[in-house]
């Protein structure tokens, strides 16, 4: 996409500008990081980014179990969020003190071999050190070039926001039974008493594997809305204010929002995938009813199709054309770009699904009045060939058209908005069991997108840009996705190759060791023979305890009962122990035609049944049954932890009677899916192999 950097190099270039939280008595302390690029030759680019971050998401928590370690969306994804944004922002720093100050001498580094350095004086060493000791010694720089970074406490009244109610509670909905928002808030707020009493707080129509709630998430979905919408108050009135030729230290026009759940799986009422409410297409009607935008391109990278916005967005866009066709618009409509980039074999396509992988596929430009794009996610051989032939050649497609339904449509600038859903997972780095069909990105595939669609925003909507986070399960394809990220919004280097040390395999692990570390402990030894060159490190550090403020939120209790092990497990966790009552034959795979033989201390067998899939049956102490997966990375690869409707462990327990029901897909064959057995004999639980191939076969 070359093309888009040339033609934004013939645009004005934003000056000077910052950012600020659109309500500044609600704001916490901001921190000021210094950042300096050029696009080409001598001209200097300002960054103009603002990182939004929200502490109340931390309250979304998982409280069926104590155990949470195979829970793979949950909260403290943010904390690696946080790591990457300190790093690059660590790096842009160093990098701009360095070219502020006209240095030509270049460090001593593994990450650029060759390359020759003066040794630093035990002076200089030990005045770095001592400059450690005390963060008030590290001023805030000039606001010129800078980067802001947002501690936002906006929340959104869910059930009463416009934009909400336009995204997920139509006219259409006449009475409160059918109010999406509000039947979600009591979903909420209820879920506690439900799970006590045994049951789930999920209705059964919905993946019991997929969503979760506790007391406190309504209040971080409500948190993550009313930041994604500050983020937006933002560039758009940054944008304003720029026009109007006002010099402001307060407002970006590009928005980084790292928020959780995620989002693109949420259609109108059909929560999916770890989403709740669409947060991008929520934004995205909060600037169309609050800053009369009407033209919105959504740019979707996560590794996953983003069913729900794209059905939203369909929706929008057909509303808009009636109500055209039918002369009884007073203003625009607003009409919507979606545009992804995923991996069409993945979920929610894993499945087959006829409906999933048409709509994943739809390709529809200005016909009944959509403007769709979908391009599959292939194999790449390397980063160079990635680039220059699957980047160049299939996936700047998405600007492509982008560019078309801006001229389409008669866009203005002033009333165009971008907004990018911005997932990690199709990272080099992610977790195999979730990118298993080999459909992934390397990592300075974000480095260069972010830049094109920064070039994009400047191009067809004034610079105005909002990138929300979707998915991300692997923290190191976190950090590395939001340092490469991060890097394209605020530097605009034109070559994708640049800075990609800054997200070696070496630096990531230092990285990680970092943010492991105990607050108030220094990431490295300094002395008279640090090494200088690491100094990023250091300040990595300090930016990170001002951007991490996920011990500053109270866990809510997790509840002492046990319910069916969600579907969205971890494929590389260790199997989980069993009980002490259980006995079992290590090294067996139910998969491959062992029978479960559930047993009482006499011996007696109430069922005999063969078992198809890796579900395992736990005794506990209070006779209570589970089921639940377990298993190592290649037996369980076949399945998708963002769930599968066809097999879902729909496991009742009956605390009180003892009576057991146990999901077909555990135990299946017998009537009504389960077992009554004697509530106070303990069970027991063998694993017998067959004693042919044939007889493993499920009658």
């Amino acid at each position: 996409m070359d093309t888009l950097i040339e033609t934004v190099q013939r645009t004005k270039i934003f000056e000077g500008s910052t950012a600020r939280n659109a309500d500044p008595s609600r704001s916490s302390p901001n921190l000021s990081i210094n950042t300096s690029n050029t696009l080409s030759g001598d001209k200097v680019v300002e960054p103009t980014t603002t990182i939004f971050l929200q502490e109340q998401c931390f309250r979304h928590r998982f409280i069926r179990r104590k155990d949470t370690s195979g829970i793979v969306e949950r909260p403290e994804r943010l904390r690696a969020v946080a790591a990457g944004l300190s790093a690059a922002l660590a790096r842009l720093e160093d990098e701009a003190d360095r070219s502020r100050n006209g240095s030509q001498q270049q460090q001593t580094s593994v990450e650029n071999p060759g390359i020759t350095a003066t040794e630093p004086s035990d002076g200089e060493q030990l005045t770095y050190a001592m400059s450690l000791l005390d963060l008030s010694s590290r001023p805030a720089r000039s606001l010129d070039s800078i980067c802001r970074i947002i501690h936002s406490t906006a929340s959104a009244d869910l059930t009463s926001h416009p934009g909400a109610r336009f995204i997920h509670a139509p006219q259409k909905f006449l009475s409160s039974e059918e109010d999406y928002l509000a039947t979600l808030k009591s979903w909420a707020v209820e879920s506690q008493s439900k799970i006590m009493s045994g049951a789930s707080e999920i209705p059964d129509a919905f993946s019991q594997g997929d969503l979760y709630l506790c007391p406190e998430s309504f209040d971080a979905i409500s948190g993550a809305i009313g930041t994604v919408c500050e983020a937006v108050d933002c560039v758009v009135n940054a944008e304003a204010i720029e026009n109007s030729k006002t010099r402001s230290s307060s407002l970006n026009a590009s928005a980084f929002v790292a928020v959780r759940p995620p989002g693109h799986h949420c259609g109108e009422a059909t929560p999916a995938g770890f989403c709740f409410v669409n947060n991008v297409a929520v934004g995205a009607a909060h600037a169309h009813l609050q800053h009369n935008v009407d033209r919105v391109i959504i740019l979707d990278i996560d590794l996953h199709h983003g069913n729900g916005t794209q059905k939203l967005a369909w929706r929008i866009n057909e509303e808009t054309r009636r109500t055209e066709l039918e002369g009884s618009t007073e203003r625009r409509g607003l009409k919507i770009f979606y545009g992804s980039l995923h991996d069409v074999l993945s979920y929610p396509c894993e499945d087959g699904d006829a409906d999933m992988i048409r709509d994943a596929s739809v390709s529809l430009h200005d016909a009944h009045g959509q403007y769709i794009e979908n391009i599959h996610l292939q194999p790449y051989a390397s980063e160079q060939n990635f680039h220059e032939s699957l980047y160049e050649g299939t996936y700047s497609a998405l600007f492509e058209k982008a560019m078309a339904f801006v001229k389409s449509t008669g866009s203005i600038p002033a009333k165009t908005l971008v907004f990018i859903s911005c997932g990690f997972d199709a990272c080099e780095h992610e977790h195999t069991y979730m990118s298993r069909h080999d459909r992934k990105v390397p990592t300075s595939f974000y480095k260069r997108f972010a830049m094109d669609a920064t070039a994009l925003a400047k191009a067809v909507a004034g610079g105005k840009i909002v990138s929300v986070l979707e998915g991300g399960y692997s923290d190191r394809a976190l950090m590395s996705g939001a340092i490469a990220y991060l890097a394209g919004l605020a530097c605009g280097h034109s070559n994708w190759s640049e800075q990609t040390h800054w997200w070696s395999e070496n630096n990531l692990t230092k990285l990680e060791k970092l943010t492991k570390k105990p607050r108030g402990r220094s990431s490295r030894v300094s002395g008279p023979k640090a090494d200088v060159q690491e100094k990023w490190l250091d300040r990595t550090q300090e930016i990170f305890t001002f951007l991490d403020r996920s011990s500053s939120v109270p866990i809510p209790p997790r509840l002492p009962v046990q319910l069916p092990q969600p579907r969205m497990t971890l494929r590389g966790k260790k199997k989980p122990a069993f009980p002490d009552s259980v006995d079992s034959t290590p090294g067996t795979s139910p998969d491959r035609g062992e029978r479960f033989i559930l047993s009482d201390k006499r011996g007696k067998t109430p069922t005999d049944e063969r078992a198809t899939s890796a579900d395992v049956i736990q005794a506990s102490s209070a006779n209570i049954i589970n089921v639940g997966r377990v298993g190592n990375d290649d037996e369980d690869s076949s399945r998708d932890t963002h769930g599968d409707s066809t097999s879902d462990l729909n496991a009742r327990n009956s605390v009180g009677s003892g009576a057991v029901q146990i999901g077909a897909p555990a135990i299946p064959g017998s009537d009504g899916g389960g077992a009554s057995l004697p509530p106070t004999k303990p069970l027991r639980i063998k694993i017998v192999k067959p004693r042919s191939a044939s007889s493993a076969a499920v009658p």
